[in-house]
């Protein structure tokens, strides 16, 4: 049976609000303490667009780029910008960088292998920063495509496309990791110290978007956000996803759940909401800027999007010995508040939390998209098809 709401909105209406610049707009912070203290029915009365922002490394991101070509022409089967191998072999003069892969002669491998200073999402920093870097390019050479080396410096300017292309962004909740091993891990999550020296976390919680819409119902393919500091578009589901986790009371679920597969025009970015990440040990990542519009169609929305750092309970597993089974072995389960105040507790004794995702970074992101919006720079999008979620 199809819910009834006192609420009615339709994303029409609320751009036709946006438009005229009477759409009333908060990021989901200010959403929480309405929704507690206005109850979710005055809220959605109320508030039109809610905004939430993450900026965290998301690993699985990359640049998909074309350099064009130039007499004589290649067919490019081999690639590499500043070094850093790109996959070849997509077509004439296309390629991907993916934004962990490390460069062929990183100075500081040689010294420590595994520790990479420069890779794939260093390039991606570059290039919109407006740098220059160093094209190398190979091909076996054909009747249509002579060419087989090129070697030439470019900019993100002289590319012909250049699309940040990101398999896996977003992630709905994710590990507190710990190590409870003798000696210290060297991990995605940065360095777990030895005996639970500390307990490092991700997410930007109650402004992490896909906590504000836990069960997709308005995030979906085509789905308009901010990516990196410019537009981008939501493609559906991203690899990984679980589309049923277990959840929580409130609907939230308990475990590392929903991704978003993700893309923008990159010569529209920011690189201040774009930045390459060298974390010990483990090696090159992307902190990238995600920031999603919640439309307050009805007071279920604004029920969603009323969701605090209290609500989140993030799972705490063992980076030492249970990764990388799936789930790896869950200690307990700590809210995303208790993270953020700088401890948990843990076996009787108190543990330092330290966050890799930046939560005032986070926040600027959120309220950036807020600006657009009030503007009138930015208009929702209808999702064209659904994201699975149970």
């Amino acid at each position: 049976m199809e819910k009834v709401y006192e609420v009615h909105k339709t994303i029409a209406e609320i751009n036709e609000k946006i438009k005229k610049g009477k759409a009333v707009v908060l990021n989901a912070q200010e959403m929480t303490k309405l929704v507690r203290s206005e109850g979710k029915v005055k809220a959605a009365k109320v508030v039109d667009v809610v905004t939430t922002g993450t900026f965290s490394p998301m690993c699985s991101s990359g640049m998909l780029f074309n350099i064009g070509q130039r007499p004589p022409t290649i067919k490019t089967s081999k690639v590499w910008l500043n070094g850093v191998p790109a996959l070849g072999g997509l077509a004439a003069v296309d390629s991907y960088l993916g934004a962990t892969e490390p460069s062929d002669d990183d100075p500081l491998n040689k010294v420590y292998p595994g520790a990479f200073k420069y890779g794939g999402a260093h390039v991606i920093e570059d290039l919109v920063k407006g740098k220059s870097v160093h094209l190398k390019a190979e091909g076996y050479g054909t009747d249509c495509y002579p060419r087989k080396h090129l070697e030439c410096d470019i900019t993100l300017k002289e590319l012909r496309d250049a699309i940040l292309l990101n398999p896996r962004n977003g992630y709905q909740n994710y590990n507190c990791a710990v190590n409870s091993t003798d000696r210290i891990k060297y991990t995605y999550m940065g360095p777990l110290k030895s005996r639970f020296g500390n307990a490092n976390f991700a997410t930007a919680g109650a402004l992490s978007p896909l906590f504000n819409d836990p069960y997709f119902k308005t995030i979906g393919l085509g789905t308009r956000i901010l990516l990196g500091g410019g537009i981008g578009y939501v493609l559906g589901p991203g690899t990984q996803h679980v589309p049923n986790p277990e959840r929580n009371e409130r609907g939230l679920p308990m475990t590392g759940a929903g991704t978003l597969m993700v893309k923008g025009d990159l010569k529209q970015m920011d690189a201040k909401f774009l930045r390459g990440v060298s974390i010990v040990g483990y090696g090159v990542s992307m902190a990238v800027a995600l920031g999603i519009p919640i439309p307050i169609l009805n007071e279920e929305m604004a029920w969603f999007t009323g969701v605090a750092d209290e609500d989140i309970q993030m799972p705490v597993v063992d980076y030492g010995y249970d990764y990388p089974r799936a789930n790896g072995n869950i200690l307990k389960h700590v809210t995303f508040a208790e993270l953020k105040s700088g401890t948990i507790e843990l076996n009787g004794r108190e543990i330092p939390t330290i966050p890799v995702t930046s939560h005032t970074r986070s926040l600027e992101v959120a309220d950036l998209l807020k600006r657009w919006i009030e503007q009138g720079k930015f208009l929702l999008t209808e999702a064209q098809e659904k994201i699975p979620a149970w």
